[in-house]
């Protein structure tokens, strides 16, 4: 569940997409019925995600466990706020 009050503008964003690009897997979140590509801030910011949205993180290739843990973390954390 995203716990940032503004939910995911753009610093947060960019905290995530810069992590998600580090990982040679696919990185993907579900919300509500979209799949948005979590390397791409412009796919992110899109997603409107709000504070108290759940989003399920789907990473897939090589480096999966470790992305998606990575991801999960991120969020937990708050994002940087």
């Amino acid at each position: 569940m995203v716990k940032n009050m503004s939910g995911l503008h753009l610093r947060p964003t960019g905290l995530l997409c810069n992590e998600a690009i580090k990982y040679k897997s696919t990185v993907r979140f579900l919300c509500g019925n979209t799949a948005t590509n979590v390397k791409s801030v412009l796919s992110v910011l899109g997603a409107c995600v709000k504070c108290g949205d759940e989003i399920e993180f789907v990473c897939e290739g090589p480096d999966e466990e470790e992305a998606l843990e990575a991801m999960i973390r991120l969020v937990e954390s708050g994002l940087g706020e």
